[in-house]
């Protein structure tokens, strides 16, 4: 079987999200399951870029509107992922160091995603499905199926996989002619609330539409920025399949990221040993509970009232608990954070930004994540801690309440909590603060947790299973 998978996003080429680290995963695991996998996606300017070899798989042109471009289509040579790699580069679009946040955003994935079909277009054969991730080739469907040009690419069945509904794309109608020739009677395919909406729409075209968890996919029949009534009437080719992980990658017995590694019958003396030297990098006191949030300093992951939850928690802890961050987002935010440094210096530290390797070695020090998320259409980081013995602190949202069972409950493991506010976030810690206290307890919910099977392998099937469901 063929698999075409088209993303925005393929970690290690260059990764913002969960989005990159799945179609940086996915592939591979198809792969190895005895199919073709494939990812193509933008040729940003990043270090991956340089650092391997290409060759050029194609060259062709075509036109964004009135605005004609040549395209060049480029193969890593190597299969060094696992799987072939395909960039697509434009000149003056896709030439870019980031991924997303330029005005030209629009454009810039609309003149992609027709590069994407113009060039399958030129193929003598037909994949078995092509896999669209987010918005970003939530165009490709209907390109497929109602542009003159691309008629030929009907037969090929689509798979549209949502990382998160928030983000949409929308386009205002009077760029309605970047989409080469279509058929003016499919308006109401593009259209959603008087605007041209690439996600509604590859909802509306393609063949099953996925998203990261079961709990996520209910969620958006009732909060999906504005997309909830089209969840509703679309709900029977809908189907939640939760994420893996790259065990691989997040392996605390091979990880090239740390220099102390552990298994689940070491992981008491381990994750001390990198516990202690995180600690020693921050100014922290390894003999304390130390809990770390890692990730985007946005809204979406209530990272507003981690500042003020962090804080209060200091006071009522007494000072018997340590906190690190890890993130970038909202400049108020960051902001906050600085201003935290100097005045609890030995129990709060944070880095604005992001780096992979510390990612790694916190997930292995940490003694608790925090997960307040408001949205979390499925959540990596609670399954890359919980494979390092970290116990998950989570709200009770999409993938986290799918794969966080509370300590409270039979076989639980965790600490899940119900709002994204100062209290609930408070009252949890609290929780692990107690549980840290009585060392036998904490290590019986690290080798449960250590134990559950995240990998890829679990979830490739599920895949498979829906691609041989189609015409």
């Amino acid at each position: 079987m063929e698999i075409i998978h088209v993303s925005a996003e393929c970690y290690p080429v260059a990764k913002a999200g969960g989005l990159g680290d799945v179609v940086g995963a996915l592939p591979k695991y198809q792969c190895k399951a005895g199919h073709v996998a494939k990812v193509v996606m933008p040729m940003y300017r990043t270090k991956f870029l340089y650092d391997n070899e290409w060759t050029v798989d194609f060259k062709g042109s075509s036109n964004l509107g009135n605005w004609f471009f040549d395209y060049t289509i480029i193969k890593e040579t190597t299969n060094k992922l696992g799987f072939d790699l395909y960039l697509v580069d434009i000149n003056g679009l896709l030439d870019r160091h980031r991924i997303y946040g330029y005005d030209d955003d629009v454009e810039r994935f609309t003149a992609f995603q027709i590069a994407v079909v113009n060039w399958m277009s030129s193929w003598e054969h037909k994949p078995r499905v092509l896999h669209c991730h987010d918005y970003h080739a939530g165009l490709l469907p209907f390109m497929m199926q109602h542009c003159y040009d691309y008629r030929k690419l009907a037969s090929i069945p689509t798979v549209l996989t949502i990382h998160n509904a928030q983000y949409q794309g929308w386009m205002g109608w009077d760029q309605s002619k970047y989409i080469p020739r279509w058929d003016l009677w499919k308006r109401g395919m593009l259209d959603w609330n008087g605007n041209i909406n690439p996600l509604a729409s590859g909802i509306k075209c393609a063949d099953k539409v996925t998203t990261v968890s079961h709990s996520y996919m209910d969620e958006l029949r009732s909060n999906s920025n504005g997309l909830e009534k089209l969840f509703e009437y679309e709900k029977g080719k809908c189907v939640g399949i939760l994420n893996g992980i790259d065990n691989e990658v997040w392996d605390p017995e091979t990880d090239k990221y740390l220099d102390h590694h552990f298994s689940v019958a070491t992981a008491k003396t381990g994750k001390q040993q990198n516990k202690e030297l995180l600690c020693r990098r921050f100014g922290l006191d390894p003999n304390k509970p130390l809990f770390v949030f890692i990730g985007r300093l946005v809204g979406e992951k209530a990272a507003d009232v981690l500042p003020d939850a962090i804080r209060v928690a200091i006071d009522h802890t007494q000072g018997q608990a340590s906190f690190l961050v890890l993130g970038s987002g909202e400049t108020q935010v960051e902001w906050q954070f600085q201003q935290m440094k100097e005045p609890y210096a030995d129990v709060f530290n944070v880095v604005i930004g992001y780096d992979e390797a510390l990612s790694h070695l916190m997930y292995a020090g940490a003694d608790f994540l925090l997960m307040p998320s408001r949205v979390e259409p499925c959540g990596l980081n609670q399954m890359y801690a919980m494979r390092y013995g970290t116990v998950p602190i989570v709200r009770s949202t999409g993938g986290l309440q799918d794969t966080v069972t509370d300590m409270g409950d039979p076989g639980g493991f965790g600490i899940r909590f119900n709002h994204a506010n100062i209290e609930d976030i408070d009252y949890s810690i609290s929780r692990a603060v107690s549980v840290y206290q009585h060392p036998a307890h904490l290590d019986t919910m690290r080798k449960q947790m250590m134990e559950i099977d995240h990998s890829w392998e679990s979830v490739v099937e599920a895949y498979l299973k829906l691609y041989r469901s189609l015409r």
